[in-house]
């Protein structure tokens, strides 16, 4: 059972190939969703609370994430520097929790792949669970006005990109690109076409693959 890691920029759609991948019978696995089911830990909150303060809690005594982003993305000097903080408080958490996922996703044995959703994959370093990575392509002007939409502004737009690693790099990694700027039908006719690829085992090139579609 292939890991399939997403790689892309803000905005760029990863969340929607990945449910389309899970409606040909992939299963997900969301490292934004187990980050925050690590912010509920005791010890990580209160170690958060140690550094921050109350001001970044909810009056239910949860962790109020905007507050949090508020904090970590944050202009240079401070904002990197708490957010380097942060991913070394969450990042071993969320790995363990990703990989004990993985290990019960495969014992269990009903899916023929995982997808991986995991913005800063790279710079966690958790590329190195996947046999499979896909970049997901979009123009940054593309992208801009997608991010628009969900009410953020450039400077949040920015900053949240300077967070994770530069797209060249992303691509670099890649197994296949997909081209995300267009319609939903020309995207999901790509991964309809890759996803023999995305299961095959990962010995196997992705040219011998490709190649034979």
């Amino acid at each position: 059972m292939n890991v399939i890691g997403l790689l892309g920029g803000i905005a760029s759609g990863k969340s929607l190939i990945a449910n389309y991948l899970v409606k040909k019978g992939a299963v997900l696995l969301d490292a934004d969703r187990t980050g925050h089911e690590v912010l509920k830990l005791k010890a990580v909150k209160d170690t958060a609370r140690q550094r921050w303060g109350d001001k970044i809690f909810n009056p239910d005594g949860e962790i109020h994430r905007p507050a949090l982003a508020a904090i970590v993305f944050a202009p240079p000097p401070r904002g990197p520097i708490e957010l380097q903080y942060l991913e070394e408080l969450t990042h071993p958490r969320i790995a363990a929790a990703l990989c004990s996922q993985i290990d019960y996703l495969r014992q269990q044995n009903e899916a023929p792949a995982i997808v991986l959703d995991a913005p800063v994959m790279l710079k966690a370093g958790w590329n190195r669970f996947c046999e499979r990575i896909v970049f997901v392509e979009v123009p940054e002007s593309v992208r801009w006005k997608r991010a628009q939409a969900r009410g953020w502004t450039h400077e949040d737009f920015e900053r949240r990109e300077s967070a994770q690693e530069s797209l060249d790099s992303k691509r670099r990694f890649a197994d296949v690109v997909i081209d995300n700027s267009g319609s939903l039908a020309a995207t999901y006719a790509q991964v309809d076409r890759l996803w023999p690829l995305l299961i095959s085992p990962a010995n196997i090139p992705p040219s011998s693959v490709t190649s034979s579609q």
